[in-house]
This record gives C-alpha cells, structure tokens and sequence, in this order.
C-alpha cells in the first residue's frame, strides 16, 4: 500500500514538472511575438517618416546656397569645444641665477666651437702644405730670373745692384778675377752662379735679420738697423754681423739663371773678402764697432 502511494506523488510531481516547462515555453513565444510586433511597427513608422520627408525635399527643390551655409556654419558651431571658466595663468619671471648659468654655457659652448674650427683649419691647411709641393714661383721655391746677359744689363743700369721682390733678394755681378780665391771659399750650389759672373743674396742682414738696403756712394751694402756693412758681393766689411750676407744655391741653364730660394747658404766668415773692393764713396750709414 505504502509503495502504491509513492509511485502516485512520483508520477504527479513529474506532470508538475511538466505543465511548469510548458508555461515557461508559452510565455517566451508570446513575449518573442509581442517584441516582434514592436520592432515592426517601429520600422513602419521610420520608414513612412522617411518617404515623408523624401516626399517633402522632393515637393521643396533642391537646397539654396544660404541654406547651405546656415547648415554649414552650424556644424562647425556644433564642432566648436566651449571656452573654460579657467583663469588665465600668472607670468612668474625667470629666475636671474638660472639666466646667468645658461648664457655662460652658451658661451663656453661658442668659445669651445671656435677654437675647435681654428683647430681644424689649422690642420687642414698643413696637411695640404704637406701633400702639396712648395709651388714653382714666389720665395721659397725655384725662381726663373731670366736670362744671364739681360740682368748683367739690368744690374748695370740700377748702379749695381738688381732688386729681386719676388725673391727677396739682391742680385749682383761677381768679378771672373776673384774666382780662384772664391773656389776655396764657396760651395758648388754658390760657385755655379759666380762662374756666370752673378751672386744672389738674401736680403735679410744676419744680426738682426733686418733688410739691408745698397748704398750707391759706397757700393757696398749698409743696414740701417745696427750699421753692419758688406761689399758689393755680400762680404762683411764692417758692423755687429757674426758673418757675411747669406745667400741662395743657383743653377744655370743654358743662357738661364735660375736662384732656389728654398736653399739659404750660410754668408761667409768675418775676414773673408774674395773681390778686395772697398768702399768707392761715401757711407751711407756710419760703420758700427766691429771687424774690417
């Protein structure tokens, strides 16, 4: 009997389950179809919004340009970001101190720069120096004075004396009777252009290193600066000079006389005095205390 009862409230709870899941499927559909409903009739009513307004434009014409631009103008309205009530921010001055530190290292910053570019043009105008051989005129290089007969003229119509500027030498005539004593003196380089009867001299008196002008009255080269005196072929005569005037190595070719200014030859010893020629006038300048 017990076990009749049971399978009774067993069979009526599953009809309970049952009839519950069937409500809860009606009730879905229905609320499914009720939304349906809505949406569609919410299209409808778009739809028929449109075709009314369509209708409208289509009845109105195409738009005027001052409708154009009042649309325009509120767009850009409406794209405009409002102002803030922010007050505006007090301008606090730079500080002094921090001023000062900035400009003083702008200015190490510049110095620093400048003597980096002196630097470097430094070091490029020496290697170039480097690469590049002396060129071929102008003092320190081989210069072309011109042919032999043509400077003795020269020579003789300056009384003397020919003024080389761009060799900054003196060219003067060497007499062929004062060659044998001049072989024991001079050196090869010096001999070649006296043995054509010409001497190149630096123009630099080797005291002090000023330049030695000629005396015409004397025919003898005077300095002005210490009162060093040489004969005509750059002999010291008289005056403070621990030698005679140096002088440039010279070549010859052909009827060409050529001084290499990159070659000084040291003048030669007080006492030497190859030629004998002695002052033939007065002094341009008073002889100073020294040998004669």
């Amino acid at each position: 009997m017990n076990g009749f009862w049971i399978a009774v409230l067993v069979l009526a709870g599953v009809a309970a389950a049952a009839f519950a899941l069937l409500g809860a499927a009606s009730r879905r559909e229905a609320s499914s179809a009720t939304q349906g409903a809505t949406l569609g009739r919410e299209a409808l009513k778009r739809d028929k919004a449109r075709r009314k307004a369509a209708e409208q434009a289509e009845a109105a014409g195409p738009p005027t340009g001052k409708e154009v631009e009042l649309a325009a103008a509120a767009a850009r309205s409406a794209a405009l970001e409002p102002v803030g009530d922010t007050a505006p921010v007090a301008w606090v001055p730079p500080d002094p101190e921090v001023l000062d530190e900035s400009r003083r290292g702008f200015l190490n910053r510049s110095i620093i720069a400048l003597m980096g570019l002196g630097v470097a043009g430094f070091a490029a105008g020496a290697f170039t120096a480097f690469l590049w051989p002396t060129g071929s005129s102008g003092f320190g290089s081989k210069i072309r004075v011109g042919k032999i007969s043509d400077i003795k003229s020269e020579i003789e119509a300056n009384d003397g004396f020919l003024y080389q500027p761009e060799g900054r030498m003196w060219i003067t005539e060497y007499p062929a009777a004062a060659l044998p004593k001049a072989e024991s003196v001079y050196s090869p380089a010096e001999l070649t252009g006296m043995k054509v009867g010409l001497v190149a001299l630096y123009q630099k008196c080797p005291h002090l290193g000023c330049r030695v002008p000629s005396c015409n009255s004397s025919q003898w080269f005077e300095c002005p600066c210490h009162g060093s005196q040489y004969n005509q072929v750059g002999e010291k005569k008289g005056g403070p000079a621990p030698r005679g005037m140096d002088r440039f190595a010279m070549e010859v070719s052909g009827d060409t006389f050529i001084v290499n200014t990159g070659q000084v030859i040291g003048g030669p010893p007080i006492g030497t005095n190859t030629t004998g020629q002695e002052a033939e006038g007065p002094n341009c300048i008073g002889a100073a205390s020294g040998e004669h």
